[in-house]
């Protein structure tokens, strides 16, 4: 296992959602951290929580240092595992979770924007285990978590891009963490799939060039925000439980836990399933907070 106490971590995406919540709870179980995003203000920001955070529950302090990374840039990738690892010699953690969406079907998506996407989603992940790995592999016990999501399991309508990228991501990563356990390599690997999160990644989703009715976005972000119930908190708990116990496969929420049964058990046809159980959850959880309100 890799103790999370006394570790240092490289941590993408870490402006907001889960890899905010991520550097918060590793800094406040001991973990240094160079937490990167493309939001250099919403960088500072969770540097800021985490020191705040650090001062509220006399932790002890951590080294927290800022890289801007676009992880669609792999020079940029590579300039950022050299900084982090100069800045923190002991980095033995790197969490790949960078990540963007894309609202609209294949025909609705032009090759630019499933670009975009795949450099973010899938190539942001290869070439971030590409830049670390060779440091990695000098340490005693090492740890790359990269984030997939249940739509890398399951593939709804209407997530042709996401789920292609998020695929990529799960099928890249399994095979690596085998190939890293035949190498009898220290480096471990996870690869998460988390369910609804409450974060703002369908707000700040694209929207295909194809897509003409603007209320669609409108309908699919309330959607989402409606079934999203775990938090990032309790996401990035989960994760650092995964690291801790060096687990393959890391299942975040109910729901991912409910889908990747379902699609076990019905491969070929769990989506019909699946849609008719979110539309009644969604129909329950309307009904249960206009009664709260009310």
């Amino acid at each position: 296992m890799t103790a999370i106490s006394g570790s240092a971590a490289a941590v993408t995406g870490a402006a907001s959602g889960i890899g905010r919540a991520l550097a918060l709870e590793l800094a406040l179980r001991g973990c240094d951290l160079a937490i990167a995003d493309r939001d250099e203000g919403g960088l500072q920001a969770s540097a800021a929580e985490i020191a705040k955070a650090i001062e509220i529950t006399k932790a002890s302090q951590r080294k927290v240092t800022i890289h801007r990374v676009d992880v669609s840039e792999p020079g940029q990738i590579t300039a950022f595992a050299e900084a982090a690892g100069a800045a923190h010699p002991g980095l033995n953690i790197v969490i790949n979770n960078a990540g963007v969406a894309l609202l609209g079907e294949f025909s609705e998506i032009d090759q630019t924007q499933m670009d975009w996407l795949f450099n973010i989603n899938f190539w942001g992940v290869v070439h971030g285990t590409r830049a670390f790995l060779p440091l990695l592999s000098q340490r005693r016990e090492a740890h790359i978590v990269n984030i997939s999501s249940i739509f890398g399991i399951v593939a709804p309508p209407g997530q042709s891009a996401y789920c292609a990228a998020k695929f990529a991501v799960r099928g890249f990563s399994e095979s690596l963490r085998h190939e890293l356990a035949v190498a009898n390599s220290p480096v471990k690997l996870s690869v998460v799939h988390p369910g609804g999160i409450a974060t703002n990644i369908a707000r700040n989703s694209r929207t295909g060039s194809g897509v003409t009715d603007n209320a669609r976005r409108s309908e699919s972000i309330e959607r989402f925000e409606t079934l999203a119930r775990t938090t990032p908190t309790a996401a990035a708990q989960r994760i650092i439980t995964g690291i801790e116990k060096n687990q393959p496969r890391i299942l975040i929420g109910k729901d991912a836990i409910l889908m990747d049964l379902l699609q076990r058990f019905r491969p070929g046809t769990y989506w019909k399933v699946m849609q008719r159980q979110m539309e009644k959850t969604a129909a329950r959880r309307i009904a249960r907070d206009a009664a709260r309100a009310g």
